[in-house]
């Protein structure tokens, strides 16, 4: 294979990764991916389309995880250039799935580039992106769709992701982006101008008119600079904060109101049961009891508080010594009386983040965790509503839980809105604005608002298409007061999850069969 073959495809997978957040280029990452479909088309085995598949998945990722670089430089436990080692050495396995996506039709589609060729990478793409979203925990970090999410205000191509799921979305982002490569190679111009139009307005079409919310909401963002979170000489400055910025304004009135608080802003431990010693290091206050009223009057009547905290779990070590053994991150429920209405543990953890993997073999070669602590985060048992009654039905998702598609929202239960709490100064310039981009997609395609809390991101209440109604940057100390936006009827993906995405990529397949059938008569 020519080395400008390889040249080709690691430049097309950098080109691709630009219609992410914040660059949005999305005409360029169709059009590189468009090539890279003809590339893989054009290779001479399937070898040859494995490898330039890997090698664009490999500069894809490189490119579009290059955020996660800027987590190594606050912890002490490892050195911070390790973190530009870490993006590359995680999109060679990541590398992988595109290289199955080029390896699965060039398997079964011989005849070069063509609608069948595109079809079948096109199915076998979405059903690769599924398969990371799970595969070793999961990994599900701006699947392809997200190239074809609007600007705030409109939902772009991504509207329809209520009828096929955003693995799918996926998919027909690949197709767009070859037949206009394939329309222009055969010099069909005129149907090549009006594809291009179609796909531009569908971009920026308006989105439908929605109606006002219900109940009042107050989402607070301290903006706590990172190396402040974990500091104990800090923990009671942050808490005066975040109590600060809650109180209930003259403007919304005496009604129910849902005060929601970031990740990691607070210290203290608020449920009962732990040896007082855990108390005693978090704040002065020494008592989960009194932690909670302050909050709790911080809130005030007719108000519940959502926040993020960390729970123990407390038992016996090897020596017989009573201590935490775990944690949780976890999303509490406080009433106005400082009691607990109700809580969630976060069900998918970050490796390297909440929990070092192979701890037994890392931990001796110098590798730990990001965040300070020497236990590791325990999962919860995965999404989960909680009935606050008057205050409506929420589904917490804590920070990189709400990347994965189908896995946010309790289908038997069916929330009033997901509340999406994170602290994001550890993810530099591109993380925040990608996490805000997935969390209007899931929005979108589960036909519910979605309200984030960030301490240092971007907060924003999100409604059920994907517009961005309020929100505040990373660099905003500042709170938002508006209305929690009504939920849409249950969307398709709703009601099927992800049989649904793999359901478009069988077919894709047949309409491949079909097409190569028509193509050998």
């Amino acid at each position: 294979m020519p080395h400008r073959a390889w040249a080709w495809a690691i430049g097309l997978g950098f080109a691709a990764a630009t219609g992410f957040a914040p660059l949005g280029l999305w005409p360029v990452a169709l059009l590189a991916m468009g090539l890279m479909v003809v590339l893989a088309a054009r290779t001479g085995s399937w070898k040859q389309a494995l490898w330039l598949g890997w090698l664009f998945g490999w500069a894809h990722f490189t490119l579009g995880n290059n955020w996660i670089a800027t987590a190594f430089a606050y912890q002490s436990e490892m050195p911070a250039v390790l973190g530009w080692a870490a993006v590359p050495l995680l999109a060679i396995y990541l590398g992988l799935f595109p290289a199955l996506a080029a390896l699965a039709a060039r398997l079964v589609v011989r005849s070069g580039p063509g609608w069948a060729f595109f079809l079948i990478f096109a199915g076998a793409w979405i059903v690769a992106e599924w398969l990371r979203s799970w595969a070793f925990s999961g990994y599900a970090w701006n699947p392809f769709a997200m190239v074809l999410l609007g600007p705030f205000d409109r939902p772009g191509l991504a509207a329809l992701s209520p009828i096929m799921g955003t693995y799918a979305l996926s998919g027909v982002a690949v197709l767009l982006g070859a037949a206009v490569v394939l329309l222009a190679a055969e010099r069909r111009w005129r149907v090549g101008v009006l594809v291009s139009a179609l796909i531009t307005a569908g971009m920026y079409w308006p989105a439908p008119v929605q109606d006002e919310g219900g109940t009042s909401l107050t989402v607070v963002q301290p903006q706590i600079p990172q190396p402040d979170i974990a500091d104990p000489t800090r923990y009671d400055d942050n808490f005066r904060e975040l109590v600060e910025l809650t109180p209930r304004t003259p403007e919304q009135g005496d009604g129910p109101r849902v005060v929601l608080w970031p990740e990691s802003g607070l210290a203290d431990y608020l449920r009962e049961g732990y040896p007082q010693r855990y108390y005693d290091r978090t704040t002065v206050l020494g008592s989960p009891e009194f932690a909670r009223q302050l909050i709790g009057r911080a809130a005030g009547g007719e108000s519940v508080l959502l926040t993020g905290a960390i729970d123990l779990e407390i038992g016996e070590d090897e020596a017989g010594f009573v201590r935490a053994i775990g944690a949780r991150n976890v999303v509490t429920a406080v009433s106005p009386e400082g009691e607990l209405l109700g809580g969630y543990a976060k069900a998918h953890l970050v490796p390297f983040g909440e929990y070092l993997p192979m701890r037994e073999w890392l931990e001796p070669i110098g590798l730990n965790r990001f965040v300070p602590g020497s236990i590791d985060f325990w999962p919860g048992p995965g999404p989960r509503t909680i009935d606050l009654g008057e205050f409506g039905a929420v589904s917490p998702q804590i920070c990189f839980e709400i990347i994965f598609s189908g896995q946010v929202v309790d289908r038997n239960n069916r929330p009033d809105y997901i509340f999406n709490p994170s602290s994001e100064g550890w993810f530099g310039a591109n993380g925040p604005p990608q996490f805000l981009a997935q969390s209007r997609m899931r929005a979108i395609e589960e036909g519910l608002p979605v309200i984030r809390a960030t301490n240092n991101g971007y907060s924003a209440v999100i409604d059920p298409r994907g517009v961005v109604q309020h929100y505040l940057t990373p660099l905003d100390e500042d709170r938002i007061d508006s209305a929690i936006p009504l939920a849409a009827p249950p969307t398709l993906f709703a009601r099927l999850g992800n049989i649904l995405p793999l359901g478009w990529a069988m077919l894709m397949l047949c309409a491949a069969i079909v097409a190569t059938r028509r193509r050998s008569r």
